[in-house]
C-alpha cells in the first residue's frame, strides 16, 4: 500500500512541477497575437492561392497589418467586397479590385488535333507531358488530364472534347489553375478584355497545320488589320498588347483559322454585380 501511495505521489509531484513549469513558460515566452492581423485575417476568403503575391491569406494580413503592404486590392477571389472590409480596418480609402479571370491558351481539341501516339499511363497532365509531351501532335498544346480541373475551387474548369475550358462565369480569378498548368496554357487577364489568341504553338505556320487545324500559322492578318497596333505575330504566334487593346475584335475577324476570339468573359464576381 505504501509503495502504491508513493508512486501515486511521485507521479502527480511530476504532473504538478510540469504543469507550474508550462504555466510559467507560457505567460513568460507566449507571443501576443495582433489584434489588427487577426482583424485583417477574417476579412480574407481563405483561398491561400496566393494571387495576392504572398505565400497566403495569413502572409498578406501580416504584411498589412506590420504596414510593408499598402495596397488592399490585392485578394483578387475576395474582390471589392473584401477590399472594403480590409481599408475599413486599417482605416484608409477603398482601392478597386481588378477582377480576373482563367483562359486555357488552346483550342485544338479531339478533331482539330491530331495524335501522334497512345498514351497509357497516369491520367495527369504533369504525368503525361514527361511522355514525349503527351499523346497529341502538338506537345505545346493542351493536354487533356485535367490538372487544372482538380485544383479549381469553385469548379469552373472542366474537360470537354479533350481539352480544358473555362467557364469565366464561374471564375474567380485566384491562378491556382495557371500555376499547375505544365504546359503553362492558362493565363490571367483583366475580365474587362474582349479578345483572346486560342493558340500557344510557337512553331511556324506550315508546321502547326500539320498538327492542329485551330493552331495560329503566324500570317499576320490579325496584325495588318488592327487598328490599335494591339496585335504582334511573335514566334510564329499572335500575342495581344492589352494595354493598346480597344476590344474592337477586329483581328477575331480577320484571322483565318479563327484562332482568336472575341466575346464577354465577365467574372463569377463581375456578373454576381449585374
Amino acid at each position: 500500500m505504501d509503495k502504491i501511495l508513493i508512486a501515486v505521489l511521485t507521479v502527480g509531484g511530476i504532473g504538478l512541477v510540469a504543469a507550474v513549469l508550462l504555466t510559467v513558460a507560457a505567460h513568460f515566452m507566449s507571443v501576443k497575437s495582433d489584434e489588427k492581423e487577426k482583424k485583417l485575417r477574417e476579412c480574407l476568403p481563405g483561398a491561400n492561392c496566393g494571387a495576392c503575391g504572398y505565400t497566403g491569406c495569413d502572409g498578406y494580413a501580416k504584411a498589412l497589418a506590420s504596414g510593408k503592404e499598402s495596397a488592399t486590392n490585392l485578394c483578387v477571389p475576395g474582390a471589392d467586397s473584401v477590399s472594403r472590409r480590409v481599408s475599413d480596418v486599417l482605416g484608409v480609402p477603398f482601392m478597386d479590385v481588378i477582377e480576373q479571370v482563367a483562359f486555357v491558351h488552346c483550342h485544338g481539341d479531339c478533331f482539330h488535333n491530331k495524335d501522334k501516339e497512345v498514351y497509357e499511363g497516369i491520367n495527369t497532365c504533369s504525368a503525361a507531358n514527361m511522355l514525349f509531351g503527351g499523346r497529341g501532335a502538338c506537345t505545346q498544346g493542351c493536354l487533356g488530364y485535367g490538372d487544372c480541373a482538380a485544383v479549381c475551387p469553385v469548379g469552373a474548369i472542366c474537360i470537354k472534347n479533350g481539352i480544358a475550358h473555362v467557364d469565366t462565369r464561374r471564375c474567380i480569378g485566384c491562378g491556382k489553375c495557371a500555376k499547375v498548368c505544365p504546359n503553362r496554357l492558362i493565363s490571367m487577364f483583366a475580365d474587362v478584355r474582349k479578345v483572346v489568341v486560342t493558340c500557344s504553338n510557337r512553331e511556324k505556320g506550315a508546321i502547326v497545320r500539320k498538327k492542329c487545324s485551330n493552331g495560329c500559322i503566324g500570317c499576320m492578318k490579325c496584325e495588318k488589320g488592327c487598328p490599335a497596333d494591339a496585335v504582334h505575330v511573335i514566334n510564329h504566334c499572335a500575342k495581344i498588347d492589352y494595354e493598346k487593346c480597344i476590344s474592337c475584335g477586329k483581328c477575331a475577324s480577320e484571322c483565318p483559322v479563327g484562332c482568336i476570339e472575341f466575346a464577354d468573359f465577365s467574372g463569377a464576381h463581375r456578373t454576381d454585380e449585374e
